[in-house]
């Protein structure tokens, strides 16, 4: 009887929304995966966690998020709470259970919970806080880990492991809260070595959220202003001026080394003065703000140093499964990695399913890989 039982499938909970700037992304990427995922392989049960960090069974179907109606796509908050336990008493079982409490303290079951796909951005989500929660429960899960993590989220300190891997950085200037707080001018004044325009960026945020291009030193104070509404640690990067490629990395089984995928390129139209970068509106609201364009046109020998790189990028930061790495190239040849994202843009355009769909594996497949490789590895120190 058992020999003839049919395979229990793995449960994957997914999980999105989250207490960041970007959840109003991470519900519209819930919606691809949710809608794209290989439900014959894989039994699916999805929490949505409130912009106040709620965990909740989603009110709104997540597979009907999506950007272009008045409001932005968010999680509601419900009476009840969802919650994560591990498993077994906490025994080796990998594998935990998930329970909806009521307001009255009763509870109902939701069921066995063996890997997570955090399908979250930013802080809380992205930055390792959410994958130490997963390493307690000891459940496996997509992505990078703790320490990987927390230092992509981190521009400063993503920068330092870049340069120390011997990647090309381009120049930054960090302002932490304590320096602003007792000497800005002090600040101020070390921005000013760099050399205009600068990008103000909030340390540890993504999707272009708080981010202002400077072109005249004036401007910086209303710029480091408007980042610190985001994190109290600023980044200051000097402009480069390059052609921006991006690449994606998937990590592989058994021990091999990471892939690279084919190159992408992001091409914001000319004379935009509404996008005078990649920002927020030209990735999520604006269909014709940018180009994507994969592959991108490239000289074989630049295209294969970029993909080298991006491994290394993966490598030096201990990532695990999924990342995108960002280079700027130059007309002097240069190559200047920007930053590496641990959970990129993952809907079904974005850049990164987009660049491994050219490379040969698709939306639905690219899923399935991310899960597998979330199964094949221990939870814990690895």
């Amino acid at each position: 009887m058992a020999d003839n039982a049919p395979a229990l499938k793995p449960r994957v909970l997914v999980l999105y929304g989250g207490q960041s700037s970007e959840h109003s992304v991470s519900c519209v990427t819930a919606a691809g995966v949710l809608g794209a995922i290989d439900t014959d392989a894989f039994d699916v049960v999805a929490v949505g966690i409130t912009a106040t960090g709620q965990w909740t069974r989603p009110v709104i179907d997540p597979r009907t998020h999506a950007f272009g109606a008045d409001e932005l796509p968010r999680v509601l908050p419900t009476e009840s709470t969802v919650q994560l336990h591990s498993g077994a008493a906490g025994s080796s079982e990998r594998s935990a259970e998930l329970l909806e409490v009521h307001p009255d303290g009763s509870s109902t079951a939701m069921g066995q919970v063996d890997v997570v796909f955090p399908l979250l951005h930013g802080p809380f989500g992205e930055d390792g806080a959410l994958q130490g929660l997963l390493e307690l429960a000891g459940l496996p899960y997509v992505g990078a880990g703790v320490l990987s993590s927390a230092m992509a989220m981190d521009k400063h300190y993503m920068k330092i492991a870049f340069a120390a891997a011997g990647l090309h950085v381009g120049p930054w200037v960090t302002i932490t809260d304590r320096q602003w707080s007792q000497d800005p001018a002090a600040a101020l004044e070390r921005v000013r070595a760099l050399e205009l325009p600068v990008f103000v960026k909030p340390s540890r945020a993504g999707s272009s959220m708080g981010i202002t291009r400077v072109d005249a030193f004036d401007q910086l104070e209303e710029a480091i202003a408007a980042a610190r509404k985001h994190d109290p640690k600023v980044i200051v990067e000097q402009g480069i001026d390059g052609r921006e490629i991006e690449c994606g990395v998937l990590g592989s089984h058994a021990g091999s080394p990471a892939r690279a995928s084919l190159l992408g390129e992001i091409v914001v139209h000319d004379g935009s003065q509404e996008h005078q970068f990649y920002d927020f509106n030209a990735k999520y609201t604006d269909a014709t703000a940018a180009d994507l364009s994969c592959p991108a046109e490239l000289p074989d020998d630049v295209s294969d140093e970029i993909r080298r790189q991006a491994v290394i990028a993966f490598e030096s930061l201990g990532a695990e499964g999924i990342s995108r790495a960002d280079f700027f190239y130059t007309g002097a040849g240069e190559v200047v990695i920007n930053e590496v994202n641990t959970m990129p843009g993952f809907t079904p355009i974005s850049m990164y399913p987009q660049m491994w769909k050219a490379t040969g594996i698709d939306y639905p497949e690219l899923i399935a890989e991310l899960i597998s490789l979330a199964l094949e590895r221990p939870a814990g120190l690895r």
